[in-house]
C-alpha cells in the first residue's frame, strides 16, 4: 500500500457543531492536557486520559505493535501516539478521525492521518491488514455491532482487530458530552461502553474469530481475525 493510497480521499468539510470539534476537547488535545470527561445525561462523569494520549506509547500500547499484521488502520486515532509509532517500527499505518485537533497533533507528530469518520468512505477498503479501535473507541457511534460490522468491510480477508473493552464487564449505550474540569461542555452524542464479555458476544454475532484477551496495566484487549 504506497502513500498515494493513504491520502486518495479529501477530508471532511468543516463541521462546528460536530462532537469532537467542540472547544473542550480541542482545546485539551492542543494542550496535551486535562482535565476532560465523557458526561452522561445523569451527571455520571469517566475521565479521559488525555495526557496518556498525547505522551509517547507506553508498555502496554507497545504490547499491540507485536500483534499488528500488514497495513495498520487506527480508528479514532486521537493525537496519533499509534500511528506514529507503528510508522516509526516500519509500519504501513493511517489514522482516521473526526477532530482537527487530533488530525493536526498526529501530522504534527509524523504520521499519516485523515480527517473522517470511520463510516465514511476510506482508502483501501478491504485491503488492512490490521485494525485498531482502543482507548474506548469501541464506543465510536454507540453501536458496537454496526461498528464492529463496518471494521469488517475495512480490513482483509484473515486480517485481524485489535480491540480495547472496559476493564469490567459492561454493556451499555450511552449519550455523553465532552466536559472539561469547569463545565464547559460540546453537544451530545451517542457511544457505548463494552466490557470484554459483551465486546466479545458482539464480535462473534458480527463475524469475527476471537483469538486471544490479555489485560496489561489494567487495560484490558482482544484479538479478533476476520
Amino acid at each position: 500500500m504506497s502513500g498515494t493510497d493513504l491520502t486518495e480521499l479529501a477530508e471532511l468539510p468543516a463541521d462546528p457543531a460536530g462532537p469532537w470539534i467542540d472547544d473542550p476537547y480541542g482545546h485539551a488535545l492542543r494542550t496535551g492536557r486535562g482535565p476532560l470527561f465523557l458526561r452522561r445525561s445523569d451527571g455520571w462523569l469517566l475521565p479521559l486520559e488525555v495526557e496518556r494520549w498525547c505522551a509517547e506509547p507506553d508498555a502496554t500500547d507497545i504490547t499491540l505493535f507485536s500483534r499488528c499484521r500488514g497495513s495498520v488502520l487506527d480508528i479514532g486515532c486521537g493525537p496519533g501516539r499509534l500511528v506514529a509509532a507503528l510508522a516509526g517500527h516500519g509500519l504501513t499505518a493511517l489514522g482516521v478521525d473526526v477532530s482537527p485537533a487530533a488530525v493536526a497533533r498526529t501530522r504534527g507528530a509524523g504520521g499519516s492521518v485523515l480527517r473522517r469518520s470511520v463510516f465514511d468512505r476510506l482508502p483501501a477498503e478491504g485491503r488492512w491488514g490490521t485494525a485498531l479501535l482502543v482507548d474506548g473507541n469501541i464506543g465510536i457511534g454507540g453501536d458496537p455491532h454496526a461498528l464492529l460490522t463496518r471494521v469488517r468491510q475495512l480490513i482483509a480477508p484473515g486480517g485481524r482487530l485489535l480491540a480495547e473493552a472496559a476493564p469490567h464487564d459492561v454493556d451499555e449505550r450511552l449519550t455523553v458530552r465532552v466536559q472539561d474540569a469547569h463545565g464547559h461542555h460540546g453537544h451530545d452524542f451517542p457511544w457505548a461502553r463494552l466490557g470484554p464479555t459483551a465486546l466479545l458476544r458482539t464480535a462473534t454475532l458480527t463475524g469475527w474469530t476471537p483469538v486471544d484477551q490479555w489485560t496489561a496495566d489494567g487495560r484490558t484487549f482482544v484479538e479478533l481475525w476476520g
